[in-house]
């Protein structure tokens, strides 16, 4: 079964989330061992990897992670919300890390 080896943020710096994303990414990264690379509006890797709406457009940001076998898979594209509306990093570590581990076993 293939393993994760490489995890890539696909953002842009204009997006009102940004750091936030950046800030979650690094933390996964360093929680699971793996590399972290960061893209710059890499539309294209999301189309063939992430998660597109119903016109086929991909949108910013989203986590994938690249596997051993050349492969990548979505981690996470969209970041859960608290009871204030308001975006919740530990439950989207929580639950990028439940996929990692999913692809890991």
């Amino acid at each position: 079964m293939p393993k994760p080896v490489k995890l890539v943020l696909v953002t842009a710096e204009h997006h009102p989330l940004h750091k936030q994303w950046v800030k979650l990414a690094e933390e996964i990264a360093k929680e699971t061992g793996l590399e972290l690379e960061i893209r710059k509006e890499d539309y294209i890797l999301l189309n063939e990897c992430g998660e597109q709406d119903e016109f086929g457009m991909a949108w910013l940001p989203q986590l994938l992670v690249f596997l051993d076998d050349g492969s990548c898979k979505l981690v996470l594209s969209k970041l859960p919300l608290n009871k204030a509306l308001q975006p919740d990093l530990e439950e989207a570590k929580k639950t990028a890390l439940e996929t990692l581990s999913k692809l890991s076993s």
